[in-house]
Order: structure tokens, then sequence, then C-alpha cells
């Protein structure tokens, strides 16, 4: 990464040390992305509010953690979803006690503490949800709570949103609110990227193993993309699940219907996926075939 954004990184942290109860963690897998990596990071330390869009298995959320942790900063995710309103968001009125009191939301709770909120697929979101996010998205960076305090945001609160098109449920963002954020638009990761973080993630991975699943993914992307398929199958955590399986002993075969084809419910479309794995994997290879005999089983 760019040395000059890290540490001007590592300046925020010093002037915003995190000491909160809640801890900062990191993604579950790395981002590889150097370009991507060091625009975003550069967006929120100027302050701007990050909107990322891709399609499915493009690392948004991967991306969205890897920011937080370099500026030290606890994450709160928020998945929209029709049930999602603005008391859930912001907070609502509870008993305790025996008494009235005002319950955070995740948003509220965020803010205050001067975490990084990530606003997963806010294309989902009810426009009613959205509206009161908009004076906290711009230069005012507050909120007027009716019957409570005014919510105003801590100097270190960033918020990085989340979109993906094609999923059922989805809108277009209004004009009003996507000119509150800038905009990164989230590139396929490629063979190399995938060969990284399986290596990565299996360090006993033999290389040619790697370069075939990689294959196999892309071959994936390339019938999802011509509508040949649907996203269901085009899932990396299932490669990666079904990786793991296959390093406990089951067979290929198996192992990828279970993370891959068998998520394809309808009987072609699985029939289909199942024809690209048989074509870049033998069924009956086993762990022998995918790791080293000394790989660490963790």
């Amino acid at each position: 990464m760019d040395q000059e954004l890290l540490a001007r990184a590592e300046t925020f942290r010093l002037e915003y040390p995190w000491q909160g109860p809640r801890p900062i963690q990191g993604p579950r897998y790395p981002y590889f992305g150097r370009e991507i990596l060091n625009a975003g990071l550069a967006a929120l330390l100027a302050g701007a509010n990050l909107l990322l869009v891709g399609p499915k298995a493009t690392g948004k959320n991967i991306l969205a953690e890897s920011l937080a942790q370099l500026l030290g900063r606890p994450a709160w995710n928020v998945s929209f979803h029709i049930d999602v309103d603005a008391s859930y968001l912001i907070g609502m009125d509870t008993f305790r006690q025996g008494e009235v009191c005002f319950r955070p939301g995740p948003v509220h709770a965020c803010v205050t503490a001067g975490g990084v909120c990530i606003l997963d697929e806010i294309n989902m979101a009810r426009n009613e949800a959205l509206a009161v996010l908009h004076s906290l998205l711009d230069h005012r960076r507050l909120l007027e709570v009716p019957g409570y305090d005014r919510l105003t945001l801590h100097p270190a609160a960033r918020f990085i949103a989340t979109m993906n098109y094609g999923y059922g449920g989805t809108r277009e963002l209004n004009e009003a609110l996507l000119s509150r954020f800038v905009v990164l638009h989230m590139p396929v990761p490629g063979e190399a990227e995938l060969i990284s973080l399986f290596q990565v993630e299996f360090p006993g991975l033999r290389e040619e193993a790697a370069r075939t699943l990689a294959a196999l993914f892309l071959d994936l992307r390339q019938k999802y993309e011509a509508k040949e398929i649907s996203g269901r199958a085009l899932d990396l955590r299932g490669l990666l699940e079904a990786l793991r399986l296959i390093r406990l002993g089951i067979s290929a075969g198996q192992a990828l219907s279970m993370g891959l084809s068998g998520k394809c419910f309808d009987s072609q479309e699985r029939a289909l996926v199942e024809d690209l794995v048989a074509l870049r994997l033998p069924a009956d290879w086993g762990r022998e075939q995918f790791f080293a005999e000394d790989s660490d089983e963790r």
C-alpha cells in the first residue's frame, strides 16, 4: 500500500485511540487489491462516506472490514432488509427497571463511539429508513432524535455502504443519498487474486490445485455473467468451505457438491455446475492431490 496513506492512518489511530469494550476485528480473509485499498483508505481519511459497488464475490465486506482495521476502529455491520426501519437504526423507547428509556440502535451506538458503520446492501433499504441518515451523512454530521438529545457524530466515525445490482428487492439509490458518497466500483478478482487467497488461507495447498480452483471459479463467473446460471453456485465462501472438507478427507466431488452445486435447487442448473466442476477436477481427487503431506491442518 501507499506508505504516505499508511502513515496518515497511523496518525489517525494516534489521534483517535480506541479504548472502548468493542474489539477491533479484521476480516476473515485478506483483501487483495492495492489500488482499491489505497483509494478506499484515502476516502475515509478525507472524511468522506464510501459506497462500494460491485457484483457478488468481489470482496465488498472484506474491504470494508479491512479499512476499519487500518483506521483502528471497530465496525458495526447493519444489514438492510425490508423490516429495517428508522427506529431500528437510531433507537427506540424501551422499559428498563420500570421506567421508559431510550435504547440506542446500531447506527446511534456506532457514531457516538466513533466506529465504522458498514451499511450492507444499502439499496435494499426502505426510503423511510434511509431518510434518517441524510443529515448524518452530509456536512452537518448530526441528527435530531425526537424527544431526546441531538445526536452528533464522533469525529472518528465513518460510513461505508455496500450495494450489489441484481439481487431481489434491490432498488436504485435516490440522488440525494448518492450525492453523500464517493463511489468505488469493485473489480472482479482475477486468477492471481484468487490463487493468493487460496494460498494464504491454506498454506499447504499445492499450486496446481490452487490454479485449478481459480479456473473453476472463473468458469462459474463467466456462466453467471452470461446468465446461464444463477449466483447460488458463484460462492467463494462455499469454495473455501469445500477445501476445508477436502482437507478433512472428503472427496473433491462430494465437497464441491456440498459447497457449490448443491446450492442450485434447479436440476438443470445443478447439472450444468456439476459439468463445469467435472471438466476441471476429477471427482475422486482427495486430500493428497490438493495438499502437501506436511500441510498445516489448522
